[in-house]
């Protein structure tokens, strides 16, 4: 399964403190053909992997922008797939090129959430004079995207901070890491992240709901 986790603080007390930490797997859609992280937009502006698989062409699921705008992607499990759906990876590109901000960007989205299949969106502006904004919307759940306050997070393909026990587990390995951010080099602590996201350690088994 994908999983995301984040901690944001947009005002730390520590000025060598991370405004913005955080660790994402892409755990499925192995076969679909995609380009590695590079720059890509008008003025090479922003940085993410791009899928290439027919019809789904210049989607992502991760990416950032010189700009400070940021959105990830993961599917909602859900027991069949609406084929005739619209493809989910645009929801980022077009965010990250979009001159709108993320609680905007997520409304205009959630409008029409019911033409995709399950998706969690997270949308962040992280370089505005009103300081970092992250913000989330889930179209199997509450049908209006929220503002995020400063703290730790974990996403997965349910609902975000759903108690999966897989989720809780790596989001305690995450916060772990993250606790040893400002005394760790910045090589050894994005190593630390790495290796939380490549733990193998099973967590159980969870049956989907028919």
């Amino acid at each position: 399964m994908c999983i995301i986790f984040f901690k944001f603080d947009p005002h730390p007390v520590s000025k060598n403190a991370y405004r913005f930490i955080l660790a994402a797997n892409r755990d499925e859609f192995y076969h679909r053909p995609a380009k590695l992280a590079d720059f890509w937009g008008s003025n090479n502006e922003v940085l993410s992997g791009l899928d290439m698989e027919e019809g789904k062409e210049g989607g992502t699921w991760l990416g950032i922008s010189m700009r400070g705008k940021l959105g990830a992607l993961t599917n909602y499990l859900q027991p069949q797939q609406n084929r005739e759906a619209r493809g989910r990876g645009k929801l980022v590109s077009h965010f990250l090129t979009a001159d709108m901000d993320s609680l905007s960007y997520l409304k205009k989205v959630s409008a029409e959430g019911h033409l995709y299949n399950g998706f969690n969106l997270i949308a962040a502006d992280l370089s505005t004079t009103k300081g970092d904004v992250v913000c989330y919307y889930g179209n199997r759940g509450d049908p209006e995207p929220i503002v995020l306050t400063p703290g730790t997070y974990g996403l997965s393909n349910a609902l975000l901070e759903t108690p999966w026990r897989k989720l809780c587990f790596g989001k305690q390995l995450f916060m772990d890491v993250v606790e040893q951010s400002q005394t760790l080099p910045k090589d050894a602590f994005v190593a630390k992240l790495l290796d939380v996201l490549s733990n193998e350690e099973a967590q159980g088994e969870f049956l989907l709901d028919r």
